[in-house]
């Protein structure tokens, strides 16, 4: 999977910023802060009172999310952070009479091209055809039958291969205030998710080793509620989400600045390790053309145009994570 970053230049000094950790306390409007939504957009309501996001998981809908994009595509090497303030009011599972069992409340970290495609499914679990990809979640299964509640991490890959730790076999209480912290450590390639109720931890601390031949791409945070098309099991629940914040690694082009050497135009920045960068050319806005080699990031990185034009051009820089 190929993802590009793209960031147009003219002949000014531009800088792109480093924010690397953002809160969301619902105190004002989120609209306003950059989240955005997908699918039914009745399912997500602020609160201006409560200063809360109210939620519905309803799976008989399609796919739908509260998301906010992260400015970055998150890696296998890359180390991030995810807590959020989580009360459900209720849950039923089973409403649709053909589809009996559980399924899942999901808070996390996915790749919107892929969770936004006509054949994502979450519940279909290892499927080519239909099944997700490019996730890092918590997720919540109320009890059916004689399986108990379950609070777990789930990890998908760029292929569709699954990681899990549903090992912690605990039920949510309807009402009660649970702080939810997922924590991935991009060096060690281990994720990490605790819960605590009053702040005592609830629960087992659950990890997930991420093997060498796993790897994802995720682009932002989401509250999602999943269609269950194609799911043996459905939900219906309510519940509020509150106080997120998101720790992610700086943008991948920062500093940056353009200026002409002896007539050759050359874009100075700094760039990430595990990304690949290309200085790209158009006069007209109608086409673009690689204007440079592509070149590995990591540290300050300059580009040049190696064949610049006679007359006036515009620039702009790809960041791809391979």
């Amino acid at each position: 999977m190929r993802a590009c970053f793209l960031v147009l230049l003219a002949c000014v000094t531009a800088s792109v910023a480093g924010a690397v950790t953002f809160a969301e306390g619902f105190s004002t409007d989120p609209i306003q802060d950059g989240w955005r939504m997908f699918g039914n957009t009745n399912l997500f309501q602020w609160d201006p009172a409560g200063q809360q996001l109210e939620v519905t998981w309803d799976s008989s809908q399609t796919n739908s999310y509260f998301y906010h994009p992260l400015g970055t595509i998150l890696g296998r090497d890359d180390s991030f952070h995810l807590s959020f303030d989580l009360v459900l009011q209720d849950y039923v599972i089973g409403g649709n009479t053909n589809q009996p069992f559980t399924f899942e409340i999901a808070i996390g970290f996915f790749n919107l091209f892929n969770a936004t495609q006509t054949n994502f499914f979450r519940g279909t679990g290892v499927n080519p055809d239909y099944g997700p990809k490019n996730l890092v979640e918590f997720n919540f299964f109320p009890p059916f039958s004689i399986f108990r509640a379950t609070i777990a991490q789930a990890m998908v890959s760029t292929t569709n291969t699954w990681l899990y730790n549903n090992n912690n076999l605990i039920s949510m209480a309807p009402g009660a205030l649970y702080r939810v912290d997922l924590d991935y450590d991009g060096a060690a390639q281990r994720l990490t998710t605790t819960v605590t109720n009053n702040g005592i931890q609830y629960g087992q601390t659950q990890l997930i080793q991420v093997p060498t031949n796993f790897d994802f791409r995720a682009d932002s945070v989401s509250v999602s509620s999943y269609s269950d098309q194609y799911s043996d099991g459905s939900i219906l629940a309510h519940g509020t989400v509150d106080n997120i914040v998101v720790t992610v690694p700086p943008p991948p082009i920062q500093n940056l600045s353009i200026a002409l050497n002896a007539g050759v135009a050359q874009v100075q920045f700094t760039s990430r390790s595990n990304w690949v960068y290309t200085l790209q050319r158009t006069i007209d806005f109608q086409g673009w053309f690689q204007a440079s080699v592509p070149s590995p990031g990591g540290g300050l990185l300059v580009l040049s145009d190696s064949l610049p034009p006679a007359k006036s051009a515009f620039y702009r820089v790809c960041a791809i994570r391979p």
